[in-house]
């Protein structure tokens, strides 16, 4: 079994999260990607969020949120994504860029519309209170 190792941005305003939808897919995605050789987790976030969104992290606000594992979407059964997420505060303005074609806030009736792992965090999240 293979296992894709991402780091995940987890921005909650008004019992809405921000997803993201990357050009030429169909579904909406936490915003974050894979670690590269190396990084630590906030290396990761930082520069991922940073080549998505156009923002930049504070890195003394992140916030451990949880790891979740799911089958990843549009690979072979067998290969796992890996996400760990964090909360944190960011400065600049949400703008898409890179690969990154739509940035959206989504609910937990958006659950047709998320990847595999994303359905996790949106449920445990939904536990927890904190989206609509």
């Amino acid at each position: 079994m293979k296992e894709v190792d991402k780091i995940a941005f987890i921005q909650i305003e008004n019992g809405k999260i921000l997803s993201t939808k990357s050009k030429g897919k169909d579904k909406y995605y936490i915003p974050g990607g894979k670690r590269e050789l190396g990084e630590t987790d906030e290396q990761t976030l930082i520069r991922e969020i940073s080549e998505e969104l156009s923002v930049d992290i504070i890195p003394k606000s992140m916030q451990y949120v949880g790891t979740f594992k799911a089958q990843s979407d549009g690979q072979k059964k067998g290969i796992i994504v890996k996400m760990t997420c964090y909360k944190a505060k960011y400065s600049g303005a949400l703008k898409a860029n890179s690969e990154i074609e739509e940035i959206k806030w989504l609910n937990f009736e958006d659950l047709d519309i998320i990847s595999e792992v994303d359905k996790k965090i949106f449920k445990f999240l939904k536990e927890n209170g904190d989206l609509e």
